[in-house]
Order: structure tokens, then C-alpha cells, then sequence
């Protein structure tokens, strides 16, 4: 049986979806954007703010579901710009520190036209 998670932390889903899932003892994240929870807006303007914002949100949803980054065993990247890729992987690299298996795409759009989305899953325990 699967759980919902939600704490309000990170940002509402903006859509038909929650913010991660756990079942058995791992934990999926839906992909986070670079949305401030406290403002509900997308604030920050480069990559690596915007990466930075990413990926707070995910250590708060992961938190919630009873894990952390550091027991994130993959993740899959999105990018608006691929140009970005140095400068997104410079930030990723401060938060990700157990180098879990990974993604990175570029996209033509995110939503709210952010740069960056990550979405993970993590060991929960």
C-alpha cells in the first residue's frame, strides 16, 4: 500500500498530483521547480539559484517522507537550456553528494517556464 506525502515546506503541487509517494521502503518525488514555498512564486532568475531552490524543495519533501538526499538513489534532470549544464551540475554536485544515478535531458518547456525540474527516488530509513 502507497502513502501520500505532503508537508507544506515545499510548494503545493500545481496540479493533479502529490509531492511524493512512498511505497514499501522507497520514496518517488514528483518533479520539484524552483517555486518558494513561502511566496507560492518562482523568484529566483538564474540556474543556479534556481537549482538551489530545486533542491531544497526536494530535501523537504524527502524529509517528510521519512528520507534525505543523501539516500537518493536516482534522479532524472530536466533543463530548459542545455547551455546550462555546467553551471546546473556545479550546484547539483553541493546537494547530491552521494552521486546517485542520473538523468539529465534537455526540454523545450518546464512549467511556469522554469530552467530547472528534478524528481528523485530515495531509501526511506
Amino acid at each position: 500500500m502507497s502513502k501520500i506525502v505532503y508537508t507544506s515546506n515545499a510548494p503545493d503541487a500545481i496540479g493533479p498530483y502529490s509531492q511524493a509517494v512512498v511505497t514499501g521502503n522507497l520514496v518517488f518525488t514528483s518533479g520539484q521547480i524552483a517555486i518558494n514555498p513561502a511566496s507560492g512564486a518562482v523568484e529566483a532568475t538564474t540556474i543556479e539559484a534556481q537549482t538551489e531552490q530545486v533542491c531544497k524543495n526536494l530535501s523537504a519533501v524527502l524529509e517528510a517522507a521519512g528520507s534525505s538526499l543523501d539516500k537518493v538513489v536516482k534522479t532524472v534532470c530536466f533543463l530548459a537550456d542545455m547551455n546550462d549544464f555546467a553551471a546546473f551540475n556545479a550546484v547539483y554536485a553541493t546537494y547530491f553528494t552521494g552521486k546517485p544515478a542520473r538523468s539529465c535531458v534537455a526540454v523545450k518547456t518546464l512549467p511556469k517556464n522554469v530552467l530547472v525540474e528534478i524528481d528523485t527516488v530515495a531509501e526511506i530509513g
